[in-house]
């Protein structure tokens, strides 16, 4: 593989920030800097989905300017560009997101989309020694590829002012650390990267995990509306709310889906239950959740003595709880609880964002586990990989830290309208679909949640033959289970190409 260090995309010369550089060495010589914009270049070759895709990696920085042309931020990205293409115009790109807020872009990057995959068993439990291995699923022979670190997260970082000091704290928040901001800054620098690279005609899409669907679903209408960038496609892996209400009686129900799987995956289920296949149970418990629990939970105290026994019976038949346990909550389960409670009598708990994965806590007793036992292995066998993937592999260089959870709390949740405006931009433009994915194991944002949604995002239904959904037998990160990166990864590839117009169709209702 041959390493070249380059100082120039498409020709262009990068800009240099050689005032901050002479200061931050006037005041400390060893003081730990980052130039606004460079980039590290490499070849690659790899096998993806049965075919030979040579690629470009670019690991580099691009600035986010303020309103005088000063640089305030220099965001961190990796771009892998399929080379030997033809016709680029014709080339999808697709911008990656991950979420927190305050998640670095490494979850997607080295285990979903990117063309390699962590080094983890085929259940995703960690492996060493760490590292990333060949991915030939990746959707790289389908789209490029852009994977993006929000200021703060990974190696992007805030810069000082032209006077050299840095912004306060409260100027930061106010200018990157909030649903809005976050998504007004974002979409300025997309609209720089896509001019640098010279991808203004090729069809874009927009992929978020968690909290990532926020912020992509916010983008899709400032894209349009201020950038005047159209979108071809959204895809929101494991949503947020995104604003949207669901809250009582609707809360409480959209969980028992969830609850269901969990118990189902752990086998603390009847036995005429967990005899049968997961999606033949979850057809049958969503209808439960939905014609019979939801119901029963708005009418509260008022509810039948009957109808409270029926029903406490029936969530403790598909959650694996006791139905005096189920009484007691007063039929609304609390989701921590269950956490902790499902798998107590063996002395273990079961994961937040993916319940195949259990811990052990101090002590049995109590009302939600000591710690996230999946976020834990998970961070055993990312960070190392990541920090060792983006030197030593694509040769990006730097004393930075690389922040798989950065300093951007508080975050300003206020105002958050971006299910409203996704669909919004999607009425604006009749090319723009919108896939989700979804683990059935996944606790913080379940599955029946992100159906809720997707059902609500468009009420009237004239949109609802372009808004897909897919559910896989994992977590949150439905990609670490092996079976389902081949799977979910199709499920993009076949999205991807379903989202592209016939050459020369009008965009029109």
């Amino acid at each position: 593989m041959k390493l070249l260090f380059c100082r120039a995309i498409a020709g262009l010369m990068l800009l240099q920030l050689s005032a901050f550089s002479a200061l931050a060495h006037d005041k400390d010589d060893h003081r730990r800097t980052l130039e606004a914009e460079s980039v590290v270049v490499t070849d690659h070759r790899a096998e993806i989905n049965g075919e030979r895709v040579d690629y470009k990696a670019y690991a580099g920085f691009l600035p986010v300017w303020d309103e005088e042309g000063h640089p305030i931020a220099t965001l961190q990205y990796t771009y892998y560009e399929r080379q030997g293409v033809s016709n680029q115009e014709r080339r999808p790109l697709m911008f990656s997101f991950n979420g927190g807020p305050g998640s670095a872009s490494v979850w997607m990057h080295i285990a979903y989309t990117g063309p390699k995959s962590l080094r983890v068993d085929d259940e995703g439990f960690p492996i060493q020694p760490y590292g990333v291995k060949d991915n030939p699923h990746s959707v790289l022979d389908s789209t490029d590829i852009v994977f993006v670190n929000p200021v703060n997260t990974g190696y992007s970082r805030v810069l000082p002012g032209p006077d050299g000091e840095m912004p306060s704290r409260e100027q930061q928040r106010e200018m990157f650390f909030g649903v809005n901001s976050d998504v007004e800054y974002l979409a300025e620098w997309m609209n720089t990267f896509v001019t640098r690279y010279e991808r203004w005609r090729s069809p874009k899409f927009l992929i978020g995990e968690s909290y990532g669907t926020t912020r992509v679903a916010g983008l899709a209408h400032a894209l349009q509306n201020q950038q005047w960038m159209y979108i071809n496609g959204v895809v929101l892996v494991s949503p947020t709310d995104m604003g949207m209400e669901r809250n009582g009686p609707v809360k409480a129900a959209n969980r028992l889906p969830y609850f269901a799987a969990a118990a189902w995956y752990h086998e603390q289920l009847d036995e005429d239950l967990q005899s049968g296949d997961l999606y033949d149970l979850l057809p049958e418990v969503e209808d439960f959740a939905i014609d019979t629990y939801l119901p029963a939970l708005a009418r509260g105290a008022w509810l039948d003595e009957s109808e409270r026994e029926e029903v406490a019976r029936q969530v403790a038949r598909y959650s694996g709880l006791s139905e005096q346990l189920v009484l007691q909550s007063n039929l609304d389960i609390d989701t921590a609880f269950f956490w902790k409670e499902l798998l107590r009598d063996e002395g273990l708990t079961i994961g937040r964002l993916d319940s195949r994965y259990t811990g052990i806590d101090m002590n049995d007793v109590g009302e939600r586990p000591d710690f996230n036992s999946e976020l834990t292995s998970w961070l055993h066998s990312f960070t190392p990989a990541i920090n060792y993937y983006l030197r030593e592999e694509l040769g990006l260089h730097t004393d930075i830290k690389y922040n798989m959870f950065g300093p951007v709390h508080p975050w300003d949740r206020s105002d958050n309208n971006t299910g409203r405006q996704l669909r919004q931009a999607m009425a604006q433009n009749p090319f723009m679909n919108v896939l989700v994915q979804s683990g059935y194991y996944d606790g913080a944002t379940n599955y029946f949640d992100a159906k809720y949604s997707m059902w609500q995002l468009d009420p009237s239904g004239k949109m609802r033959d372009r808004l897909f959904f897919e559910g896989y037998r994992s977590g949150h990160m439905m990609y670490l289970r092996s079976e389902d990166l081949q799977l979910s990864n199709q499920d993009l590839r076949e999205f991807i190409r379903h989202s592209l117009p016939d050459e020369d169709q009008s965009a029109r209702y």
